[in-house]
């Protein structure tokens, strides 16, 4: 079963990340998909995406929520399982953290 999910997971970030690639566009934003972790009943799945600049990530995160329906639908139609999970996104913000702490670091060198 854990290596089903991990397959549905793979399947799930690469169509996603393609999907968000060619068909959501935000003006001078780059969406990353960074994990995906799917239920074990396939009825829900978590996408946590990393967005750049990292002042626009509640910006990026309503338009991605806005377009939920159509990735879903879209999902779907590439890949072939019983359930179709509900979507959620989730910023990650480890590569804002990591700039944070390169950025003091800087600061207490100087």
């Amino acid at each position: 079963m854990r290596e089903r999910i991990s397959r549905i997971n793979k399947l799930i970030k690469g169509k996603i990340a393609e999907i968000l690639q060619k068909e959501i566009f935000i003006k001078n934003v780059l969406i990353t998909v960074q994990g995906v972790d799917t239920s074990k009943d396939l009825k829900y799945t978590k996408i946590k995406v990393s967005i750049m600049p990292f002042g626009q990530s509640e910006k990026a995160l309503k338009v991605l929520k806005k377009n939920i329906s159509h990735l879903q639908k879209r999902i779907g139609e590439e890949i072939r399982i019983k359930f179709i999970p509900k979507i959620r996104f989730i910023i990650d913000r480890t590569e804002e953290k990591a700039n944070r702490v390169e950025e003091i670091l800087r600061e207490l060198t100087n």
